[in-house]
């Protein structure tokens, strides 16, 4: 099945946006590059927010940033996601960044394959901080193959 399939069979829609105040995916030669795409879930990961919660936060991100992918590319075909970063406001003492930005990864993992074009690099860093308070924020590179 393709990507494009793969993810409307997840239920991801990817309805027209107006253009906002930044781009949210802009093309360079073969690269897509986003924004970062926040989570709508506030909160802190250990001080309240869990590990799963931080993880749906994370998908959530993915989730967005294939709609912006979308809008400026028009399919998810004949995409390789190259890298993420993934940004977690936790605390100092929180170290589960890792596995809160798996969300991300695993919904690119499903729609894209683990062993194929959905295999990407990746940083997953703990923030003191992100804006209006949001649990998790993510962007990625991808590059147009076909």
């Amino acid at each position: 099945m393709s990507p494009e399939q793969n993810a409307i069979n997840l239920g991801i829609t990817f309805p027209k946006k107006d253009k906002g105040y930044l781009n949210l995916c802009v093309r360079s030669g073969n690269l897509l590059l986003t924004s970062g795409h926040v989570s709508d879930m506030k909160g802190k990961l250990g001080a309240g927010l869990t590990v799963e919660q931080g993880y749906q936060a994370a998908r959530e991100c993915a989730v967005k940033i294939l709609q912006s992918v979308h809008q400026t590319h028009g399919t998810l075909d004949g995409l390789r996601v190259l890298r993420l970063l993934g940004c977690v406001n936790s605390t100092g003492d929180f170290t589960d960044q890792h596995l809160v930005v798996n969300g991300a990864s695993d919904l690119l993992h499903q729609i894209f394959g683990k062993d194929g074009d959905g295999y990407h690099a990746r940083s997953a860093l703990g923030y003191a901080s992100l804006p209006t308070g949001v649990a998790v924020e993510v962007e990625a590179i991808l590059e147009v193959i076909t």
